[in-house]
């Protein structure tokens, strides 16, 4: 279609967090039906973005027309000619899921403000940003990887998409950010960050080239600049507590903390940065695996509704696997420590009573309804399928590597070269299948466990054949899963886990101690054995207690007050450690070509 559909953004009130929004068709068809998308691509929930839509109306020649709404995410206007929209959007999530306006930033997802207009989906669009008139915004600029056709200094003018989707999957920021480019094999990328921060810029922009650098190497230098990808941003928006991503074709939203930066003159790789970094490298990686090797399902999907595929583990999960193992191939961390983050994962996998229940298959096709929304029984009933999928990867890599000539690197780029490079959606079962073909093994008995069951990985047997020891043991001291505390010190076991900062109960351990006391989420715990409980002394308290004793609880539950006996249990072993073993012949030359050492 030739046809151009014309946007407008105004940031028309800050301080009441709403944009502005005109859309205008010069010559709309009879009876156009406009809809909005319901959820938005690599956040698997329907979030209704139509109920931060305000004062909609419609007009033809300057005369208002009728809005005949179809359901919650389409109106038809009756009639044909030039038709223009207004409307506001209400801008207050500051996740990097919608959109967002304030005295200090703005920023928006196209899918929470842009109608489409059925039939239009391949039409070129046009939007322009209007510089904010507000005193407050004299320094903000403008960061998009949408097409620049007429823009001033700072970014703000007129932009292009050759069609909708284009238009929804270039994601907006607009502050008085700090901006520092540098090149990857030739292409321009930036990092752009929002909020107040003291880097060592040279630094990060350095680790996130190298790292940009090996995930483009395994995949041959591709895609490359020009059709493929002609620049490439990080946009961050920096906060004082915060972690998360959201891929685009050739951008990522990144939200993190404030402290997550190396300070200049500080060398050491501080958890924080690595959790940074880490972040980073699983975004860029979505360039291939969810923006390009996508799920049909996915592929096919109008945002509407729901799109199922039991394939997250494959498009989450072996991201989650890459994520950290290209610090390690890009010189960031070294073995020991790549194999203490793997360990971290089997431990909150083994934490997780939800791995006995539901199935990693069934946690993908779930996730609709369980993932993006849990609750205080999420840990006994939802499987994450970033942290089983990526450990599922791994085992999937290491047999692969024991029993036949190829990798999952292997995998991932015929993937590529089938599906990603020719636009063509994965059809289900396609990693399973496409490791199946390339390797050569029977691979049917392995998928089968890791996916379709709830038996444990074999993860310590694979690690073995690589020369690496892996050891579950009880934890000895307090647990940190998440920000969330599991009670347990010194050996002992309650089966619970508290809010952050706080005594009352988050979640109860199906069948553990606390349950069986009849504890449950939501209760205040006031006292244990006579002494007062706090969230700084909770784990002190438990030291004093053996294993198997009984002890008084007492807690409110609403406003009563209550107690109960509960019965502490030895530490279970949930604790996963990794160490290099002393091995050579193959074992050894096992190692050495998938950690390098």
């Amino acid at each position: 279609m030739n046809a151009v559909v014309c946007y407008a953004v105004t940031l028309a009130d800050l301080r009441a967090h709403r944009f502005d929004v005109r859309c205008h068709l010069a010559d709309a068809p009879a009876d156009l039906v406009l809809s909005l998308p319901g959820w938005i691509r690599g956040s698997y929930l329907v979030r209704d973005f139509a109920k931060h839509v305000l004062a909609l109306r419609a007009e033809r020649d300057g005369i208002a027309q009728t809005i005949e709404r179809l359901d919650k995410n389409r109106f038809r206007v009756p009639g044909r000619g030039a038709l223009t929209l207004h409307y506001g959007v209400n801008a207050f999530d500051e996740s990097v899921r919608k959109a967002f306006l304030d005295t200090r930033r703005g920023f928006f997802n196209g899918s929470s403000l842009f109608y489409c207009p059925a039939g239009y989906e391949r039409a070129r669009f046009e939007l322009t940003i209007e510089r904010p008139l507000d005193p407050l915004c004299h320094d903000w600029k403008l960061a998009t990887t949408l097409t620049a056709e007429d823009v001033d200094a700072d970014g703000f003018g007129r932009y292009s998409a050759p069609d909708y989707e284009t238009l929804i999957d270039n994601p907006v920021e607009i502050a008085p950010f700090q901006r520092y480019d540098f090149d990857v094999d030739g292409i321009p990328h930036a990092l752009v960050l929002s909020g107040r921060v003291e880097l060592d810029a040279a630094r990060v922009t350095g680790d996130l080239q190298k790292i940009c650098h090996v995930e483009r190497e395994m995949f041959g230098q591709q895609p490359a600049r020009g059709p493929g990808l002609d620049s490439y941003l990080f946009l961050t928006n920096v906060v004082s507590s915060g972690y998360g991503g959201l891929e685009h074709r050739s951008c990522t939203a990144l939200i993190c903390s404030r402290g997550d930066f190396p300070r200049p003159g500080k060398s050491e790789l501080s958890r924080e940065y690595r959790t940074f970094l880490g972040l980073c490298s699983h975004e860029y990686f979505h360039l291939w695996n969810v923006k390009r090797i996508t799920a049909a399902a996915f592929a096919e999907s109008d945002l509407q509704r729901e799109a199922y595929t039991r394939d997250l583990w494959h498009y989450e999960g072996t991201t989650s696997y890459y994520d950290d193992l290209f610090l390690l191939r890009a010189a960031i961390i070294d073995a020991p420590v790549y194999l203490d983050l793997v360990a971290e994962q089997a431990t909150r996998l083994q934490r997780a009573p939800a791995r006995l229940t539901q199935t990693l298959e069934d946690a993908s096709f779930e996730t609709w309804i369980k993932y993006y929304q849990p609750d205080e029984n999420s840990i006994n009933a939802s499987t994450n399928y970033y942290v089983k999928g990526a450990l599922v990867s791994l085992c999937l890599d290491l047999k692969l590597r024991l029993e036949s000539s190829v990798t999952l690197d292997d995998v991932m780029r015929t993937l590529w070269q089938r599906y990603g490079a020719q636009d063509i959606g994965v059809p289900e079962n396609g990693l399973a299948d496409t490791a199946e073909q390339l390797s050569g093994l029977a691979l049917r008995p392995f998928f089968d466990l890791a996916l379709r069951s709830t038996d444990e990985l074999p993860l310590a047997e694979l690690l073995a054949e690589f020369g690496v020891t892996a050891t579950l043991r009880a934890a000895t001291s307090p647990i940190d899963d998440g920000g969330r505390t599991a009670s347990r010190a010194h050996g002992v076991w309650a089966g619970l886990r508290l809010r952050p900062g706080d005594t009352s109960i988050a979640a109860v351990i199906s069948d553990g101690p606390a349950m069986q006391a009849g504890l449950a989420a939501g209760d205040q715990l006031v006292a244990i054995d006579g002494l007062r409980v706090s969230a700084q002394n909770w784990t002190r308290r438990l030291d004093l207690i053996d294993a198997g004793r009984e002890v008084r609880v007492d807690f409110f539950r609403g406003e009563e007050l209550l107690s109960t006996t509960l019965t502490l249990l030895p530490a279970p072993l949930d604790t996963w450690t990794l160490t290099l073993a002393d091995v050579d012949g193959e074992r050894l030359a096992r190692r050495q070509a998938w950690l390098g050492v």
